[in-house]
């Protein structure tokens, strides 16, 4: 029999503290830094984003979200047999211990299940997904746990306006298990190192690194945007091609929430109306790693996504990295 994986749960959560761009907009004029909505908005097409309380760890966004996968999924902690999480924004410093290891210990799961963390940065769900892919696939894990958890407002630097209205804090998760029937049709994965310092965090704040702020992060905007509407086209049509498919047999498409622009873009290059790819970005901002399966938990859960959809979902990020997975809800 072949085995297949396949998502039976998904969850989200976001922070209580919403910003609005004309709030941020204010706390950025307090600093002699100019900025509006409109400038926001008219770029990224974001007009909030969600902000961690000081004591919230990528970790307890993490279980949050998980706890609803869980609930969806119909299981317990402890039918999960390895735990993936997604997160540059790790509780410790290096990921030491892992925050994967940290969720396991907050969901009280006592199972010794695997549990490890993945950095592909706001690729990092896609990278995480094709893990659970093949670990299942492989026989080797049954039910997996994979979540993309993100605190990205610590690493943000509030007086570089180009980056710090962008990014927000969030989690998604999804919980897979093995199936025989076809669930994740194909995956495929890249990333191009020469490309490592346009997407960044070097600099280090004040006082040195902490498990809060590693440092800032950079971004070259210009170039990111380039490469990213070329690889995104790339590697949807790639994962078609490895599945046998034509954009035309996609119901969804869950691009890496990170602009609107680049997200229209690459609809367009697929020739997928407006109307059949979900976005979040508005209200979320960029979420690196949690972005994907947070917006694929809204449209699971609004009732846009319904059983049997075929669901593109592709992301790009910093390293510079890029995936796509083609699957069968």
């Amino acid at each position: 029999m072949t085995v297949y994986s396949k998502i039976i749960g998904t969850g989200s959560y976001l922070p209580a503290r919403r910003v609005s761009n004309d709030e941020l907009a204010a706390q950025l004029a307090a600093k002699g830094i100019e900025t509006s909505d409109e400038w926001i908005s008219s770029r990224s097409g974001i007009s909030a984003r969600h902000y961690a309380e000081p004591e919230q760890k990528a970790s307890d966004l993490a279980v949050e979200a998980a706890l609803r996968a869980l609930e969806m999924a119909g299981k317990t902690p402890t039918d999960i047999d390895m735990v993936i999480v997604a997160s540059s924004t790790p509780d410790f410093p290096g990921s030491f211990p892992s925050t994967a290891c940290i969720v396991q210990r907050k969901l009280g799961m006592g199972n010794h299940s695997a549990a490890f963390d993945v950095q592909a940065v706001c690729s990092g769900f896609v990278y995480a997904l094709s893990t659970a892919d093949a670990f299942i696939k492989s026989g080797m894990h049954k039910t997996v746990l994979v979540v993309g958890a993100e605190v990205f407002s610590r690493i943000l630097n509030f007086e570089d306006r180009t980056t710090c209205v962008l990014f927000g804090d969030g989690a998604g998760a999804v919980v897979v298990e093995a199936s025989s029937e076809p669930g994740i049709l194909a995956a495929r994965l890249h990333a191009d190192g020469t490309h490592s310092d346009i997407l960044a965090v070097k600099g280090v704040p004040e006082g040195g690194p902490t498990a809060a702020n590693g440092g800032f992060l950079h971004m070259d905007g210009q170039a990111v945007f380039k490469l990213a509407v070329t690889v995104l086209e790339e590697v949807a049509t790639e994962v078609l091609d490895a599945a046998r498919m034509q954009p035309s047999d996609v119901d969804w498409l869950i691009p890496h929430q990170a602009n609107i622009r680049i997200m229209k873009s690459t609809a367009k290059k697929l020739g997928l109306p407006i109307e059949r790819m979900v976005v979040t970005v508005d209200e979320h901002g960029n979420t690196s790693a949690a972005s994907i399966p947070l917006a694929l938990d809204i449209a699971v859960r609004d009732g846009r996504i319904k059983p049997g959809d075929n669901i593109l979902m592709e992301g790009v990020g910093g390293g510079f990295t890029w995936g796509a997975i083609l699957a069968r809800m």
